[in-house]
């Protein structure tokens, strides 16, 4: 038996026989040439306001309009790089393999799928736990999503979860 299913936009849960596979990417609107041209443009009209201010003797206003260009590419720098997050789960015979990308920094953990446990939080956060090692997955997905992850994962592990 094989079916996937879209959680959310970004979100696919695909399910294979007894193996299942989950992939998440953070929501970003994120379109590097567009960011580009919107950051060329605001960078020549600052730069043009400030020139003329400067001819008419407010030379003062470059620094700051300096400034206000190296906070724009700090933003737009933080975006570029949040905008690759993302959650990778996949259950293939007797083990979990979670991928987690935070920030540029990849990160992989693996279960025993035996000693996995599911746990659900009150605020309606998912994780996995194992051996004193827990890992939040779904955080990137919206209630429904989490729900649905949590109930396809919950009777894959064979409704041991607590």
């Amino acid at each position: 038996m094989q079916w996937a299913k879209r959680l959310d936009a970004d979100a696919a849960l695909t399910c294979e026989g007894d193996g299942l596979r989950y992939f998440r990417r953070r929501c970003s609107s994120y379109d590097r040439r567009l960011i580009l041209v919107v950051f060329g443009s605001l960078l020549c009209f600052s730069l043009v306001v400030a020139l003329v201010f400067a001819v008419l003797g407010a030379w003062l206003i470059i620094p700051f309009a300096g400034l206000e260009i190296a906070a724009l590419g700090c933003a737009t720098g933080w975006a570029r790089r949040r905008s690759a997050d993302f959650e990778r789960l996949a259950l293939e015979g007797d083990r979990i393999v979670v991928e987690t990308g935070d920030r540029g920094l990849v990160q992989r953990f693996e279960f025993n799928r035996c000693w996995a446990r599911l746990v659900t939080g009150a605020d309606g956060s998912v994780a996995l736990r194992s051996h004193g090692r827990e890992i939040v997955i779904g955080r990137y997905c919206g209630d429904e999503g989490r729900e649905e992850l949590a109930r396809e994962l919950r009777s894959r592990l064979g409704a041991q979860g607590i």
